[in-house]
C-alpha cells in the first residue's frame, strides 16, 4: 500500500472517531422559574422573535439541526452556545440582579439595533432568526421599556 493511501485511510479512521465524541446538548424543555417570562411581560409576538432569533443561543432551549451531529460542527455550534449562555441566558434571567438586568436590556437593545445580534453567521443557516425592521423596533423597544421599568424600581 502507498505512503499516500495509508495517510488517506488514517484520516478517514479519524474523521469517523471524532464523530462518536459528541457534545452534550442544550435541549431543556422545562420552562423555569428563573426564565424572562417568570418575571418580566415579555409579549407574544416579541416571545416569538425571542425564540426564533435568539433562544438556540441565549437560553436552555436549543434546536439542532442535522448538521450538528457532524463533527467538528458540532463542537463550534455548543462552543458558540455556551459563549452566548454566558453573556445572556433567557432561560436564568431572573436569578439576575437588578443591575445585570439592566445592563442585559441596554445590551439587547443597543446590538440589535447595530445588527450585532443575532449574528450573521447565525443567520446565515437560519433564515427565521434575520430580523425585519419591525422586530428590531419591537425587540429594542421592549428591551428599553423593560430597562426603564427596573430603573424605576432600583434605588
Amino acid at each position: 500500500m502507498s505512503r499516500l493511501k495509508k495517510i488517506v485511510m488514517m484520516l478517514i479512521v479519524i474523521l469517523i472517531a471524532v464523530q462518536l465524541i459528541q457534545p452534550a446538548r442544550n435541549e431543556d424543555r422545562q420552562v423555569v422559574s428563573t426564565d424572562i417570562s417568570k418575571t418580566v411581560f415579555v409579549p407574544a409576538n416579541v416571545q416569538t422573535v425571542l425564540q426564533a432569533a435568539c433562544y438556540d443561543c441565549h437560553s436552555n432551549h436549543t434546536h439542532y439541526p442535522w448538521y450538528t451531529y457532524v463533527q467538528p460542527v458540532g463542537w463550534i455550534l455548543n462552543n458558540h452556545i455556551k459563549n452566548g449562555k454566558r453573556e445572556l441566558n433567557f432561560s436564568d434571567f431572573s436569578s439576575y440582579s437588578k443591575r445585570r438586568q439592566e445592563s442585559k436590556f441596554k445590551s439587547i437593545a443597543s446590538q440589535v439595533h447595530d445588527g450585532a445580534m443575532p449574528l450573521y453567521s447565525y443567520t446565515i443557516m437560519h433564515k427565521n432568526a434575520r430580523l425585519t425592521k419591525e422586530e428590531k423596533y419591537l425587540i429594542i423597544s421592549w428591551a428599553q421599556h423593560n430597562n426603564d421599568s427596573l430603573d424605576k424600581i432600583s434605588p
